[in-house]
This record gives C-alpha cells, structure tokens and sequence, in this order.
C-alpha cells in the first residue's frame, strides 16, 4: 500500500521492524508490520503499518486507529 501524508509531519522508516508493542502495564497495544512513524511534541505516535491502517497512540491514554478509503491520505494534520 501507498503511504499518503498530506500533512506536514515527518515520518521515519520502521519497515525493519516485525512488530511494535505499547504497553500500559493492564494493556498491550500490538501493532503488526508497521512502516512509518511521527513522534509528535506531545509524544503522541502516529504509526502506519503495512496493512494501510493508520494508528495513534497519545501519551498516556490507549489508541486511536482507522482505515482510509483509497487513495486519500493516511494522515491529514
């Protein structure tokens, strides 16, 4: 899948990765197969794997995920 950022953010490469796990001690948020990753000012982690689905993990709270319809950007602000 196409990666589409039409926002201003900067995303590194985590395509060596297999896995990524964000634990808070009474949950685990697994996300398989991720690609690119944006650590923001707040330290909130916006991660898009492989599957086209985009994630974002706030400090301090679970996950926000969702899929795009194609062609639109996986991120937008």
């Amino acid at each position: 899948m196409e990666f589409i950022n039409k926002s201003e953010l900067v995303f590194s490469d985590l395509s060596d990765e297999k896995y990524r796990e964000y634990d808070f001690g009474d949950h685990i948020i697994r996300i398989n197969n991720p690609l690119k990753l944006n650590v923001s000012e707040s330290n909130g982690h916006r991660v898009f794997d492989r599957q086209g689905i985009s994630h974002y993990i706030p400090f301090e709270w679970y996950e926000l995920r969702w899929e795009i319809k194609e062609g639109c950007s996986h991120f937008a602000f």
